[in-house]
Parts: C-alpha cells; sequence; structure tokens
C-alpha cells in the first residue's frame, strides 16, 4: 500500500496540470461552436465547399458539425490524442523512473516482490486514467450539454467516455510493456509517444483511402470512433474483443520482462 499511495503523491502534480489541460481543450473547443452556431447556414456553406478527403482526415465527412454533439465528435479525437499521450507516457514512466531516479535499489530491497511492486504501480496508473477520464465526462457533458437544444445525451456521452477509457487502458499497457522491455530507460517515454503518433496517423491514412480498411485493426485510435457512437451504431464487438486481447497481453507481458529485468 506505501507504494500505492507512493505513486499517487509522485504523479500528483502532474495529474492535475493534465486534468486543467483537458477541461481547458474541451471549453475552447465547444467555445469555438459558440462562435459558428450563431450562422448555421454559413457553416454548412463551408463544409460543402471543403474536398471529402479533407473532411474524411479530419472526421467530419459523416458527423453534423452545426448541432453540438457532432461538433463535439470532431473534438472527441483530439481529446483521445491528448489522454492517450497521457496514458502511454504515464504507463511507461511509472516502470521507467525507477532506474532514471535511482531508485529501483531502495525499492527492491523492501520485503515486497517484483509482481506485487508492478501491481501496486499499476493499479496507481489506473487511478489517475480514471481521474482524467472522470474529469473528461464532466466538462465535456456540461459544455455539450449547455450547447444543446432539449437533447438526451446521455448515452452517447457515456459510450464515448467508456470508449476513451478503454484507448486509455491500451495505451497505458503499451507504454508499461515498453518500459519493461526497451533497455534504455531514458529514451522510452519518447519512443512511447512515437508508437502512438504512428497509431494517429495510421488512423488519418485509412480515413483518406478506404482501400486501407482493413488496416484498422491495428491502430487503437479506429476502434471506438465518435462517428459510430454519434450516429447510433455504438461499439462493434470485434474492436471490444481485440482491445481486452490487447490490454491482457501487454500485461502479461509487462509482468514477464519486469521480472526478468536486470534493474
Amino acid at each position: 500500500m506505501n507504494i500505492f499511495t507512493r505513486e499517487l503523491k509522485a504523479t500528483r502534480k502532474s495529474m492535475i496540470i493534465w486534468c486543467f489541460g483537458v477541461i481547458a481543450m474541451v471549453v475552447g473547443g465547444m467555445g469555438k461552436y459558440a462562435g459558428l452556431a450563431n450562422s448555421p447556414a454559413s457553416l454548412t456553406e463551408l463544409m460543402n465547399s471543403l474536398p471529402e478527403s479533407l473532411l474524411n482526415l479530419m472526421g467530419m465527412s459523416s458527423l453534423d458539425i452545426t448541432t453540438a454533439m457532432g461538433f463535439y465528435g470532431v473534438l472527441f479525437l483530439y481529446i483521445a490524442i491528448m489522454l492517450g499521450i497521457h496514458a502511454i507516457m504515464l504507463g511507461a514512466n511509472i516502470i521507467a523512473k525507477e532506474e532514471i531516479d535511482k531508485t529501483s535499489e531502495f525499492l527492491m530491497v523492501k520485503p515486497v516482490s517484483r509482481k506485487t511492486v508492478l501491481t501496486m504501480k499499476l493499479l496507481a496508473g489506473l487511478v489517475n486514467l480514471t481521474i482524467l477520464n472522470v474529469i473528461s465526462f464532466f466538462s465535456s457533458f456540461v459544455m455539450v450539454n449547455y450547447f444543446s437544444k432539449n437533447t438526451s445525451l446521455t448515452h452517447d456521452m457515456l459510450l464515448l467516455t467508456l470508449g476513451l477509457f478503454i484507448l486509455q487502458l491500451i495505451f497505458m499497457s503499451v507504454g508499461s510493456l515498453m518500459a519493461t522491455i526497451k533497455k534504455h530507460s531514458k529514451s522510452v517515454g519518447a519512443a512511447a509517444t512515437g508508437v502512438l503518433l504512428i497509431s494517429f496517423l495510421l488512423s488519418m491514412i485509412i480515413n483518406m483511402n478506404e482501400n486501407l480498411d482493413i488496416l484498422k485493426y491495428i491502430t487503437p485510435f479506429k476502434y471506438f470512433e465518435a462517428t459510430a457512437i454519434i450516429n447510433g451504431n455504438g461499439f462493434e464487438l470485434p474492436f471490444f474483443l481485440l482491445s481486452f486481447v490487447l490490454i491482457s497481453l501487454c500485461l502479461i507481458g509487462t509482468y514477464h520482462f519486469y521480472e526478468k529485468r536486470d534493474l
């Protein structure tokens, strides 16, 4: 339990900064909608004038951005990127920092197993993800509900939040696996962020080219798209199951390599 509380205290300041960052993104993004909502005709005309490839790239082709929920669907992608970066860096750094800060020896001499140490660290990471996810949900719900007119948003917002949380779990587990595999701890954060950005760029390429649709199974950003949820399609079962398989494999690998890692 001491390891768990220690990790929560160590990530407290950064957690607060990330929370304010998410709130600022949601408020700022929906604030732009406030200005556009005053002239929906102009907004529709602008949408019609944009190339279809650009609309696909930005995830706007199947969303009615003249509505608050449709506009939030576009914003949701960038919130997912932000929380994904936080999750994958958290998963990597919560493990690698002991080697970077030269505190591995101090931690390992405690009368606890490596498995217990890793479990406490991952549980602390899970608490961080949950807090940030809840902050994202409430700030998003308040802002979208403020601009919506007599529209029930709870169902869609809850599905988007659940999808976002699963996405966070995927990237945290990937980050933790990379931290246990990579030999040079100082470069883990940069490498983990690179993996996320490649995943995001791949999702953008798939949006632009339907012939590459088969590749959507290897980029988590395609698993829980706002377009499908807002348009009433909900979650796709293959993506839902694949997410938990991916999380499970990464966690199994993390425990396996952490036990064998030379700290």
